[in-house]
Order: C-alpha cells, then sequence, then structure tokens
C-alpha cells in the first residue's frame, strides 16, 4: 500500500492487490497513525479494544466497544492510533466491495462503529479464521470474494433495513446527496423538501427517526466538516474559506463555527496546526 498526497491530506492506495487483510497487531502505523483517508473500502473488526481506544472519523471521536465493526468509505478522513487492540483490517477495492455489499447506504457513506450480534461473532470467527488463511495461501480471487460477501451478509442483518423503512432510506440518502451537491448554495431546509417532493415537516421527521437530527443541523455538519478540512489542510485564510463555504461575512461565519465547535476557527486552526 503505498501513500500519495491529495489536498495535503493523504490518501492511501490499494497498489498490486485488490484485497489486503492484515491484523490490527501486525498493521504498520503508516496504515493507521496520523489523519488519511482511502481510495478503498475497509473494513476494521475490533476484537477487544483497550478502556481508551477511540478512532475519529470525520473529524468525530468514537469510543470503542469490544466486537464493533466500521465500515469505512473511499473519502473519508480517519485517524486512529494502534495500542495493542486486537482484530481484523481489510482493505477492499471498490469493484470488489461492490460485489460483496450492495446496500447503498453504505456504499457511499461506510458505517459508524457498530457491535457485532454476540450470536454472529463465531461464525464471523469461522469465516475470518477461512479468509485469512486463504489469503496467506493460494489466495484466489474468487474465494476470497466469496469469504468477503458471506460475512458481509452476516454483518449486514445488523444494519439493513426493515421492509418498511427502505422507501425512507432512500430519501435520506437522495438527501445526502443533494446536500453533498449543494451545501454551499442552498442552506435552507425548503430546498431540499422541494427537490425530494415532501413538506420540510415530513422530510424533517424522517431525518428525526433515521438520523436523530434535523436537516438543517446535516447541512451545518457538511458545512464544518468542510471548514475542517480546510482549516487543518488548507492553505486558505479564514476569510477566504468563508467565502468559498457561501457565507458573506466573516463574522457570521466565525460566530457560526463557534457555535458548533467551541472554539472560533482561528482557535482549531491553531489547534490542529
Amino acid at each position: 500500500m503505498m501513500i500519495i498526497p491529495e489536498k495535503e491530506i493523504p490518501v492511501h492506495h490499494l497498489t498490486s492487490e485488490e484485497f489486503q487483510m492484515s491484523t490490527l497487531t501486525a498493521a504498520g502505523p503508516e496504515n493507521f497513525h496520523d489523519v488519511h483517508r482511502h481510495n478503498f473500502f475497509e473494513i476494521i473488526w475490533f476484537r477487544e479494544v483497550n478502556e481508551n481506544s477511540r478512532l475519529e472519523l470525520d473529524f468525530e471521536s468514537h469510543q470503542l466497544q469490544n466486537n464493533q465493526i466500521c465500515i469505512i468509505a473511499p473519502g473519508q478522513v480517519f485517524n486512529m492510533k494502534i495500542q495493542g487492540e486486537d482484530g481484523y483490517a481489510m482493505a477492499i477495492s471498490r469493484e470488489i466491495f461492490n460485489e460483496a455489499c450492495d446496500i447503498e447506504w453504505i456504499l457511499t457513506g461506510g458505517i459508524l462503529p457498530f457491535s457485532l450480534d454476540p450470536k454472529n461473532v463465531n461464525t464471523c470467527n469461522t469465516i475470518i479464521s477461512l479468509m485469512e488463511q486463504e489469503y496467506k495461501g493460494a489466495s484466489r480471487t474468487e474465494l476470497l470474494k466469496t469469504y468477503l460477501k458471506a460475512f458481509c451478509l452476516i454483518i449486514a442483518e445488523q444494519i439493513n433495513p426493515q421492509e418498511s423503512l427502505i422507501n425512507d432510506r432512500q430519501r435520506i440518502q437522495e438527501l445526502v446527496s443533494l446536500i453533498e451537491k449543494h451545501y454551499i448554495s442552498h442552506k435552507d431546509t425548503g430546498f431540499y423538501a422541494e427537490k425530494l417532493k415532501l413538506s420540510t415537516h415530513h422530510l424533517n421527521d424522517i431525518v428525526r427517526l433515521l438520523r436523530g437530527t434535523t436537516v438543517k443541523k446535516m447541512i451545518s455538519q457538511r458545512i464544518l466538516l468542510e471548514a475542517k478540512r480546510e482549516l487543518s489542510f488548507g492553505a486558505l485564510t479564514v476569510k477566504e474559506i468563508c467565502f468559498k463555504l457561501g457565507f458573506g461575512d466573516a463574522s457570521y461565519f466565525s460566530r457560526f463555527f463557534k457555535k458548533h465547535t467551541g472554539m472560533s476557527p482561528e482557535e482549531f486552526k491553531e489547534v490542529k496546526s
């Protein structure tokens, strides 16, 4: 695996292999330590963690527990200091992951750490053992894909939406795509509700049910994520970032940022520098 800088955030790329597998204890610091992104999917199974084990995903910190699984999608900003945790990390090309897991909202956004159902632990251990044996042996791509698909089927039972929620989850995914495309120019809920042919009240109800938040907060979080990326790794001034993100007033942008983070943009930039 080689590291190529892109927009000042290092990007880890799969090189000759479409699938790589390692235990967490064997994974080198270059694969985890310091902020980076991937151009591939990564599944991490934290079988045993420490009291202070945490990972940072898109600048949000998550406390880890035993037998949690995280799926990181291409482009997500990731950071974690390995401190003796036990488990597995699988780096998977987009093509192979698309075959193994066809859940749209995982393909586009990954999955935050979730606890593996105890009844599935032994099954997942068996699949991982078979996968590891094959990877270290003949490393036949088709067989590895079969094991990977089996692993994804088991864990997807816990994250796959119920039939009655499929339409709403599709709307959420459409909303995420719309926010990604328009968050700089359109910061009002009404714009997105109109695009989705829903009332603002109905759209917010869906978002509260499935995301535990509001459309306005989703837009704000996307703006903040981009602001944090620019402040951490970009070369723009705070004023330039303000205008780039569609704010006409630098002082309003500073108030917005401090309201949501507890720090001014200048303070955040200093902490991250």
